[in-house]
């Protein structure tokens, strides 16, 4: 019995003792894995010592004799502060998240194999120019030498048990079709669901559901697209013809989808080995979606006759998922610019994590500012088989084949995987649909040549001119570019490039066979749509049309949001005589409620009917709901609100009702069918319960009053999903901070201690303070250029990925409380010196 005794004590000791040394072992790795921020270290490549000086936030000051040697100090800095991050955005549109993470990422690497994007990054590397493959390499040799430099490698490889990989210079464009697949990734859904819902209606019908435009559109330049009046009962009638097909499908597939994921747990989605905002847009759409929850953004500019400092202003908010750490690293760069040999460059703003850029921000002549445009930027191709030859395909220069590549998957702890991809002379196959036909991807993210530019350009403006000129046909996401100089002009373009068009809009999928649909390359620089110097002396974009015409037809539509930001931050700058940055910040803060305002009263006046309230067993919950969408509405979308919660929550309901009822017959041809990715809902559904045509009404409801009613008991349900009492479902309690490191989830015990607190968030969709819960506003700029000094630059997180950093979330408070934080790097408390190997 002794003996057993002792066996087991010292069995015991053995597991403490491997325990306690296992503790000590991941604390040390831990620690010898943190950044140097002091002393010396050495890099390959250097012409000549450069100079890192960070202030209090761990924001760098590099000081470099050459703009390949910032490069090189650059790449050092973000592989020794984010080179995990780094890693998922170069693997995701790469296909190679699971050779990382396992088997759990082969759904993601399955649809991302599709693209080829390897194959296209390595050809867009050999086009690229000279001077910027000098720059792409010293960056590279940068991060491989800030990778070497740390102590260990960093923290999540230890979890994942893995060794980093040494980047090379086709990942920095690895890293840009990343943000192609984040912003643009979606536009083949949208282009199929319009196209469903257009081969299965009346063409009057899907003109008055799928126009994009509302009331509240506010473009800088011409007039708002105007809504088409709704059809009559000879054209779509639900009532009689198209009953029976609606009654097939009652319920939305985006509430299936939410059901799904509630089930398995959003949060799960961190364990597919990336970013939620870099997974393929079909796998995590449910988890934050609705018709205008999209990838957007801010940005104005306001010119010297309006600003206090008698300069250009440029204000910009990125609106993006917010994980932990934040996709952007602030930098300043000051360094020998041989095309201005008598004075040194500087340019401040945040960059991206594997890119050599500064991507917004200024440099002390023009400062610019990005909002993902809303463009067509993407083309589905109907493709004809040959009738002959099933494995051919029709083309305007006669039958070709197939082209099939074997995409080999290397999942981590599994067998290797091959996935057959088919491509044409337009792209990948990228769908079938229910009738058997497929469909290829035209899309600029494709084309190497398109990609290969050199995405510093913009560093180098004076003018606005300059910077416009500089980002028209850049090989990157197409953005509303918008631009201020010291001279205090102001200017809008669209950066990236533009394809040209010939003989269709590319709103819906389309035959390019007979060659009478094609594009006929890209736009030339002198031919994009431009703004300079607009009459009212102000420029403002949100995602929504900035022009019209004949230059919003060269731009196409891909998804538009809503023009209500865009009419806020509108009426904002036009109620200010002489703009400030604090005056920029405070319109970048606003979540007045105007969107909703409508909807609140069009709910009481509904529950202020003689019978809405009854005496069903609805009559008591009606009768609260009523009560507190009357009593706490605050005008805003402010945390403590409930009426705000209950309008958007009624609002929801009803719009998700009626599109899902209308849109049915299109699941003829798109099984998977969601009304949800054509961004619409919101303008038709209104239009039809302020004029509440009977032949338009679902056909399980007598009256539009009834549909509406109805809708209040369903957002009454969902609100009780939360808790039982109406009056504590406040905005704050649903739209909270959800703000996750990728592995959180993963690690037992100590990984809720990665993710930013969950605080209540102000504001919405709906406002220019952009939150959701995994959404929201991923910077905050506003700064006159030669001003720098004055301007304020804000993040959600901090500048390290390291949780034992001091600078892992201490700029979360700020960005919170929307508290200006200076544009410049402050004094500097430490310096690290890099010298030539």
């Amino acid at each position: 019995m002794r003996r057993v005794l002792r066996y087991t004590l010292i069995l015991l000791a053995v597991i403490i003792g491997l325990i306690v040394g296992g503790g000590v072992y991941a604390r040390s790795q831990l620690k010898a894995s943190l950044p140097i921020v002091d002393g010396s270290s050495s890099v390959p490549g250097l012409a000549a010592p450069a100079r890192v000086e960070r202030d209090a936030l761990g924001v760098p000051t590099i000081t470099a004799g050459s703009r390949e040697d910032a490069a090189r100090a650059l790449g050092f800095l973000h592989a020794q502060d984010r080179f995990f991050q780094m890693d998922l955005q170069r693997r995701q549109p790469a296909g190679e998240l699971s050779g990382l993470v396992g088997i759990r990422a082969l759904e993601v690497d399955e649809e991302a194999r599709v693209h080829r994007f390897r194959d296209v990054a390595h050809r867009a590397l050999e086009l690229t120019e000279p001077s910027y493959r000098r720059i792409l390499d010293a960056y590279a040799e940068g991060v491989n030498a800030g990778l070497g430099a740390l102590g260990a490698a960093p923290f999540e490889y230890l979890v994942l048990r893995a060794v980093p990989e040494p980047w090379q210079a086709e990942d920095s464009i690895l890293t840009v079709l990343a943000m192609f697949n984040t912003l643009q990734g979606r536009q083949a859904l949208f282009e199929r669901t319009l196209g469903a819902i257009q081969e299965t209606m009346p063409e009057p019908m899907f003109r008055f559901l799928m126009t994009a435009g509302s009331e509240w559109d506010t473009p800088v330049i011409g007039s708002a697209i105007a809504r088409p009046p709704i059809p009559g009962p000879e054209v779509f009638d639900l009532r009689h013809g198209q009953a029976t097909e609606t009654r097939k499908h009652p319920s939305t597939p985006l509430a299936k989808t939410r059901a799904s994921l509630r089930a398995s747990g959003c949060n799960e989605i961190a364990l597919l080995g990336a970013s939620v905002f870099l997974l393929a847009p079909s796998v995590v759409e449910g988890c934050f979606r609705d018709e205008h929850v999209i990838a957007g953004s801010n940005n104005w500019a306001v010119d010297a006759a309006h600003s206090a400092s008698g300069t250009a202003l440029v204000a910009n908010d990125m609106h993006l998922a917010i994980n932990v750490p934040i996709i952007w690293y602030r930098a300043s760069m000051a360094y020998a610019d041989s095309s201005q040999p008598k004075t040194a460059a500087r340019v401040t703003g945040v960059t991206l994590p594997g890119l050599p850029s500064i991507v917004v921000g200024s440099n002390g002549q023009v400062a610019w500012g990005f909002t993902n445009s809303g463009g067509d930027w993407s083309d589905l191709v109907r493709i004809d088989p040959d009738p002959r030859e099933p494995s051919r395909y029709l083309t305007p220069e006669g039958p070709k084949p197939f082209e099939t590549f074997s995409e080999t998957i290397l999942a981590k702890g599994a067998a290797s995987q091959t996935v057959q991809v088919r491509w044409t002379m337009w792209g990948p196959i990228v769908w079938k649909d229910a009738k058997g036909r497929e469909y290829a991807q035209r899309w600029i993210a494709h084309d190497a040549q398109a990609i290969s530019s050199d995405v510093t350009r913009p560093e180098r403006a004076q003018t606005v001119d300059e910077v416009l000129a500089a980002v028209a046909g850049l090989g990157i996401p197409n953005q509303n570019v918008t631009a201020g100089d010291t001279s205090g002009r102001i200017g809008w373009t669209i950066g990236g490039a533009i394809p040209r068009r010939v003989g269709h809009d590319g709103l819906t999928p389309a035959s390019w066979a007979d060659g009478t649909h094609r594009w006929d390359g890209y736009l030339p620089a002198g031919e994009f749509p431009r703004i300079t110097n607009p009459e009212g002396g102000r420029i403002w974009t949100a995602n929504a049309p900035v022009v019209d015409g004949a230059m919003l037809a060269t731009i196409g539509e891909g998804g538009y949001a809503d023009g209500i930001r865009a009419r806020l931050i509108r009426d904002r700058l036009m109620a200010i005589d002489k703009a400030t940055p604090k005056d920029m910040l405070a319109i970048q803060l606003e979540n007045k409620a105007l969107f909703l305002d409508r909807w609140r009263t069009l709910v009481l006046e509904a529950l202020q009917r003689p019978d809405a309230i009854g005496t069903g067993p609805h009559s008591r919950q009606r009768a609260e709901f009523g009560r507190l969408v009357e009593t706490t509405w605050t005008g805003r979308a402010s945390p403590d609100s409930v009426a705000y919660r209950l309008v958007r929550q009624f609002r929801a309901a009803l719009v998700r009702r009626v599109m899902t009822t209308l849109t049915a017959p299109a699941r003829r041809i798109d099984p998977a069918f969601d009304y949800t990715r054509s961004l619409r809902g919101e303008s038709p559904v209104w239009q039809l319960v302020s004029e509440k045509p009977a032949h338009l009404l679902d056909p399980q409801f007598k009256t539009w009053d009834e549909q509406i009613l109805f809708a209040v008991d369903v957002a009454i349900g969902e609100l009780a999903e939360a808790g039982p009492t109406l009056a504590d479902r406040t905005w704050g309690e649903f739209n909270r901070a959800q703000m996750f490191h990728p592995l959180a989830s993963g690690i037992p015990f100590f990984g809720r201690y990665l993710n930013m607190p969950s605080d209540p968030l102000p504001g919405d969709v709906y406002t220019p303070r952009a939150h959701s819960p995994r959404a929201g506003p991923s910077q905050r700029m506003a700064v006159s250029p030669g001003l720098e000094k004055d301007g304020i630059m804000e993040v959600p997180t901090g500048q390290s990925g390291h949780p034992l950093s001091p600078h892992y979330g201490d700029q979360y408070r700020a960005w919170l409380n929307g508290e200006p934080s200076p544009f410049l790097p402050g004094p500097t408390v430490s310096t690290l010196t890099l010298t030539p190997r």
